[in-house]
């Protein structure tokens, strides 16, 4: 099968099919960390979609180059080096390390390149300069800001006309800007900042959106086709990189396609620091929540839409997980002559917009019926999830526990100690009817 695959493109607000610039290297960008601390489970989401967006990429093109940014000058990077009386780059080395562990705990594969940007100095310096001698940036007082008006379709992507804005909200009110609206390139190095770099302009550091377009330009060139982020990037980070990027090249198209993933809340809130209900995916896989149940919480919605972050949802997907993992256990030995084929109505629904609700419905009939005994709905549900990189192999026999199961576990205990056989039997088959066995032992009990 011919696969064709369908995206929601922001850039039209419209789905549309993917067709490649050039099908012998799909090209794809995505704004990566700004490493200042570990990453939240709003992070993690975005990793997550793009990963298996590079997935589905892979098994329909011969070749995908997959950018992924490593920011590590911004002034949270500086702010919290301060904080914690740090070395700049100490901190920036051990939270890119902490990205990367975590997202190993969510199985996401490696990037082609992950570029830092403070490598990437001198080619931001020139992008700039030649942003100046076109006339769509200029100098005020150390800084280097971009010229909005100077970009006719400016706010294009975003859907808002500069007039309607909220100055003083996202965008920084400064008596140095012709237009409120424009947006800073450099930024002069503050009194006993020290992280800095020389300019032409003076010492300072670049502002955060010119970071994308450089390195966009230099890992794939002019044009590429997808470039992908979370909603909350679309403005202003999105759209002041296509005003500089293509201003600064006739030539340049910039990205073809615009992919963004939904918000995510908690417990139907915004996450926030000041509402307490700040979780970091550490914290998540230390309480003994699975990485593979995390990630299959991130599938259960579709990657456009908001989704919550809520006790019940992590505890049914770590259910999820471990029936599938009880679907495959006694056709284990079968799969090491695999062919590794995945089915094509399963390919469908991740090549439409990669809808995971459908895709995982799929799976869970699959499960089913390898239940009952036939081990080629096995082999082709272990496929399936491998394609979305939910690994049913990984910590064979130690699968983690809800904490629903250990309260029930706990609770037969009680009955049982109480002699209320019948109370304790009806509590064995609620534990039996969600996935998991209960075995008496002289301790107490073994769940499996």
């Amino acid at each position: 099968m011919k696969l064709k695959i369908f995206l929601t493109n922001t850039l039209s607000g419209k789905k549309e099919e993917f067709i490649p610039i050039d099908k012998s290297d799909i090209k794809m960008y995505v704004c990566g960390p700004t490493v200042y601390d570990r990453p939240h489970i709003g992070n993690a989401r975005s990793s997550v979609i793009f990963d298996l967006l590079f997935r589905l990429l892979r098994n329909a093109y011969s070749k995908v180059t997959y950018v992924r940014n490593i920011t590590d000058v911004d002034d949270k990077i500086i702010d919290a080096a301060n904080k914690n009386n740090e070395n700049i780059e100490s901190l920036t080395t051990r939270i890119t390390q902490y990205f990367h562990e975590d997202l190993g705990h969510l199985n996401c594969l490696i990037p082609n390149q992950e570029p830092k940007a403070t490598e990437n100095i001198p080619e931001m310096i020139s992008m700039i300069t030649r942003l100046i001698e076109l006339g769509h940036a200029y100098v005020s007082d150390g800084h280097v800001y971009f010229d909005i008006d100077s970009y006719s379709d400016y706010g294009r992507l975003s859907k808002r006309k500069i007039d309607d804005q909220d100055i003083g909200a996202r965008i920084e009110i400064s008596e140095l800007k012709k237009n409120p609206m424009d947006f800073v390139l450099w930024k002069p190095k503050k009194q006993h900042e020290k992280m800095f770099f020389s300019s032409p302009w003076g010492d300072g550091r670049p502002g955060w959106h010119i970071e994308c377009s450089v390195m966009s330009k230099k890992y794939l060139g002019n044009s590429f086709d997808i470039h992908g982020g979370g909603a909350d990037l679309i403005f202003p980070h999105h759209e002041n990189e296509i005003a500089q990027s293509i201003c600064e090249s006739k030539n340049n198209k910039f990205a073809k396609y615009w992919v963004h993933n939904g918000f995510l809340t908690v417990e139907g809130d915004k996450m926030s620091k000041s509402l307490g209900n700040f979780i970091t995916v550490k914290e998540l896989l230390d309480r003994g929540i699975g990485g593979m149940a995390l990630r299959y919480f991130y599938l259960t919605s579709h990657y456009r839409r908001p989704l919550d972050f809520n006790q019940k949802a992590l505890e049914d997907s770590q259910k999820s997980i471990t029936k599938f993992q009880k679907s495959i256990q006694k056709y284990s030995e079968k799969f090491d002559a695999n062919s590794k084929k995945i089915p094509d109505e399963f390919l469908s629904y991740i090549a439409d917009d990669l809808n995971t609700p459908l895709a995982l419905s799929f799976i869970h009939k699959l499960s089913s019926k390898a239940q009952e005994g036939d081990e080629n709905y096995a082999i082709d549900m272990l496929n399936c999830c491998d394609f979305l990189g939910l690994n049913l192999e990984e910590k064979s026999g130690e699968i983690q526990l809800t904490p629903e199961i250990i309260k029930l576990a706990e609770e037969r205990k009680k009955f049982k100690a109480d002699k209320k056989w019948e109370e304790a039997d009806k509590i064995r088959m609620q534990i039996e009817e969600q996935g998991y066995k209960i075995i008496d032992t002289k301790d107490g009990y073994e769940i499996i």
